[in-house]
């Protein structure tokens, strides 16, 4: 098998990067493709009491456990299976059960901040960036926290100013830099998702 492909898609929370993702599979040719978040790889806080895990800001790089998504992704380009984390958001900490995710043609990374990450970026074939206004990107937000993360409104308003917006502005938006590709309006933009897909079928046939 191949070094697969894979691709970097990011933007700011609610930009509609699953999307992209979605309407990029339906222009290209039939392919085994795998996705996989970066919002799996929270760290784990089973040592932290609950009260304590609620305060994490889960905007901000440290959130994150780069390292292992690093070993993942090296794993999967070396055609070799993971057990991916699943995390709890709810809990706030990782659930004690792994997926296993074997390696496809097509690796799909999606998350916020996947371009600050150098050694990850490093390793995407593509880099793509989803841009899309804030007012649109709050309100997905806000429906997606309550609908399937268990928030209140009041909570998802709080944590979106206190935390959200800042880290938005300081570790999102500046990794735009990094982008080979950056997508106005997301997956509405079908002119960019049509060039994405030439790209990608380009490599594919080599």
């Amino acid at each position: 098998m191949e070094k697969p492909i894979l691709i970097g898609i990011t933007g700011g929370t609610g930009s509609g990067k699953s999307t992209v993702s979605k309407e990029i599979l339906k222009s290209i040719h039939k392919v085994n493709v795998t996705t996989i978040e970066q919002d799996s790889y929270y760290k784990d806080q089973s040592h932290l009491t609950f009260e304590e895990r609620v305060k994490t800001n889960y905007d901000h790089p440290l959130a994150f456990d780069n390292n292992l998504l690093l070993k993942h992704l090296k794993d999967l380009l070396n055609n070799k299976p993971i057990e991916k984390p699943i995390y709890d958001f709810e809990r706030h900490t990782r659930k004690r059960k792994t997926i296993t995710v074997y390696p496809r043609q097509i690796i799909i990374l999606e998350g916020i901040l996947i371009l600050n990450d150098e050694g990850i970026r490093n390793l995407c074939d593509i880099k793509i960036f989803v841009d899309t206004a804030s007012d649109v990107r709050v309100i997905r937000r806000i429906q997606r926290d309550i609908k399937y993360r268990g928030r209140t409104l009041d909570s998802v308003i709080e944590q979106y100013m206190e935390s959200v917006r800042p880290a938005h502005l300081q570790f999102v938006e500046p990794s735009k830099k990094y982008a080979d590709i950056i997508i106005p309006e997301g997956g509405y933009n079908k002119v960019a998702i049509d060039i994405i897909a030439t790209k990608i079928n380009s490599i594919l046939n080599r």
